[in-house]
């Protein structure tokens, strides 16, 4: 099995060192391809990967096909490949956001409407950069039950991927594909609040991040809702119940739910082309 990534950004690299990493595949099973030479050959020393030379190449070395790349570049590269991957009963795999399954197979059409060729849409976040990431992945249905677990095994390999309907893809959107920079804004916040408080910017943030991975991962590992662990660290009267309070009196979590509503309608306007 040979896994082609078109595009060699952030992402892309960070995926293919994932599965490098965990020895979901070798260097001999990946391909990549970029118009930037420097850069794609940059990666293939460093990582020992195939280097192909145009996207013909890769379709060509790949077994499944990694879309890679902006959104807005997608309609400028599928349709010339659509008879290629068709001819070759590629897989097609896009990290593209905003970019619906329809609108693939639909580029992918080679005359008719292609209702056998797989797709598979994948939603990552930010932090597969650091093998932390989030994804969601969805195949169309000519894709197999094995082609959507060898996609959800290679996101897996930086992070965490469940398989998810579609139609949930723009609240994912909203909790894990823009949450990051929700998570970001709270980490600046609790610093700001000790800087305000006389402690040094740098220090605040170090305790700031190293509070919320810890609180996340105790989400994560405990069988308590989130809810009840905030009861666990309130005791009455103390300082952790006057905090929270003062927090709702400004609309703490009414505020939260607002950006994620935003997030989702917004993700729906571009995935409709609005």
């Amino acid at each position: 099995m040979t896994v082609g990534f078109i595009g060699t950004g952030n992402m892309s690299t960070a995926i293919v060192r994932g599965v490098l990493a965990d020895g979901s595949l070798t260097a001999a099973e990946i391909v990549v391809f970029d118009p930037d030479v420097a850069k794609r050959d940059a990666l293939g020393a460093e990582l020992g990967v195939q280097v192909a030379s145009s996207n013909e190449e890769l379709v060509d070395l790949s077994d499944v096909v990694v879309l890679a790349i902006k959104p807005q570049v997608i309609p400028l590269v599928l349709p010339g490949l659509a008879a290629q991957i068709a001819d070759r009963r590629r897989v097609v795999v896009s990290i593209a956001a905003g970019t619906p399954i329809a609108r693939l197979e639909t580029l992918l059409a080679t005359g008719t409407t292609a209702p056998d060729q797989a797709v598979v849409r994948v939603m990552p976040n930010v932090n597969a950069m650091i093998g932390a990431g989030m994804a969601a992945v969805c195949g169309n249905a000519a894709a197999t039950a094995q082609d959507v677990e060898l996609v959800l095994g290679i996101f897996a390999a930086v992070g965490d991927a469940i398989e998810l309907p579609e139609s949930q893809f723009s609240t994912f959107t909203a909790v894990a594909g823009s949450a990051p920079a929700f998570a970001y804004l709270f980490i600046d916040s609790l610093a700001r609040g000790a800087v305000k408080a006389g402690m040094a910017k740098d220090l605040a943030t170090r305790i700031a991040a190293q509070t919320v991975l810890g609180s996340a991962q105790m989400v994560q590992q405990s069988d308590l809702t989130p809810w009840d662990l905030i009861d666990t660290v309130c005791s009455p009267g103390g300082t952790t119940v006057a905090g929270l309070l003062a927090l709702e009196d400004r609309g703490f979590l009414s505020t939260v739910v607002h950006g994620v509503t935003e997030t989702i309608a917004r993700d729906k306007e571009l995935s409709s082309g609005s």
